[in-house]
């Protein structure tokens, strides 16, 4: 399989993990402010223990200029290896290329690095897959023909932000056309309600009017904005396309706050512990598991593999706008009240007593 990307980014943050000398793997990630990317610290440095191979795990703080510091940091440690989430993924091609020089192979980690031939390989989670049971979650669980849609997306400056909102529109376009759902808050998505197969520049057209840039307290007041303008055929039950956990809490406080929100659909994304306290609350109605356990195993297999001499097994490729990049892929499962118990307490990603209610 070949997929199409253009242009992406990642997160933000500050940390690190290793020794002082000669390092093995260097590991570059967006930000220690959010829990997800702070998981993964940890569990990738599980993932090289008991091997003969170093890690030194650096975090970019949001900023590009930080992230090619890292880099640069880490290539002086004498890295074979770069595993890199990164903050913007045009701006991170300077940074691979000078890892390319230096004959580090370089691994592209959950956001695609653009437009530069330097990035070897990319693991990933199925992004359009994630926008497509997002938007299925939607259909199975609407009550009524016109019942209104809210949508809402991350940030315009990040690739996966577009792939999330391609998968969902994909599949939420023909209950929009025949009238299932009415778009409650775009009216650039409403321009385009007949046509399902959107270009990049139709994609932005909508993003720019919903996205949250990924932060809950915009996620917050866009909802709000857009409550406050809502006419009564927009209230009552509602679907609500929120794009990830943090942004799904924050736009589902300010729909359980209105009177006339009868009732919420609303998606989610990374299985968060407060998103999943929420589901069991009944105040958010599902999330996407993207078990980052099996994306940092894939990661680290794939660099010991090469660092062993081996080639890495790979399941498709993604066009950066340079080149085609060998991918593997990782599966994502829906979860909500359900089967949370089986998905993430029996798989021991969390633990029982960390929820109240459970």
């Amino acid at each position: 399989m070949v997929f199409s990307i253009v242009a992406t980014a990642c997160g933000n943050g500050g940390g690190t993990s290793g020794s002082g000398g000669s390092v093995s793997v260097g590991i570059v990630l967006p930000t220690k402010d959010e829990p997800r990317w702070v998981q993964d610290e940890q569990r990738f440095k599980d993932a090289l223990a008991g091997t003969d191979y170093t890690t030194e795990i650096l975090f970019s703080q949001g900023s590009s200029a930080k992230e090619k510091e890292n880099v640069e940091t880490l290539l002086n440690k004498g890295i074979k290896i770069l595993i890199i989430c990164p903050q913007d993924g045009d701006a991170a091609a300077a940074a691979v290329e000078a890892a390319k020089k230096d004959g580090v192979t370089v691994i592209a980690y959950d956001r695609l690095i653009t437009n530069t031939d330097a990035v070897d390989y990319y693991v990933t989670f199925d992004s359009l897959a994630v926008g497509a049971a997002q938007g299925q979650y939607l259909i199975d669980n609407a009550k009524a023909s016109g019942q209104p849609l809210y949508l809402y997306a991350g940030a315009a400056t990040d690739n996966n932000a577009f792939l999330f909102f391609q998968g969902a529109w994909e599949v939420l376009q023909p209950k929009i056309a025949d009238g299932t759902f009415k778009i409650a808050n775009s009216s650039e998505a409403e321009k385009l309600k007949d046509t399902k197969d959107l270009s990049r520049d139709q994609m932005s057209s909508i993003i720019g009017q919903v996205t949250t840039n990924w932060d809950p307290n915009e996620a917050k007041n866009k909802a709000q904005t857009h409550l406050t303008a809502a006419a009564a055929d927009m209230k009552g039950d509602v679907s609500i396309l929120a794009p990830n956990d943090g942004t799904a809490r924050s736009i589902a406080d300010v729909f359980g706050s209105d009177s006339e929100v009868t009732s919420y659909v609303i998606t989610g994304q990374d299985a968060e512990q407060a998103s999943i306290q929420y589901i069991i609350d009944g105040k958010q109605s599902m999330t996407v598991f993207k078990d980052v356990r099996t994306l940092v195993k894939d990661a680290m297999g794939m660099a010991v593999e090469v660092l062993d001499g081996k080639t890495p097994e790979t399941t498709g490729s993604y066009n950066n706008g340079s080149v085609d990049v060998k991918a593997k892929q990782t599966d994502v499962i829906v979860v909500d009240k359900e089967n949370l118990q089986k998905e993430l307490i029996d798989s021991d990603y969390y633990k029982a007593e960390d929820f109240k209610g459970l």
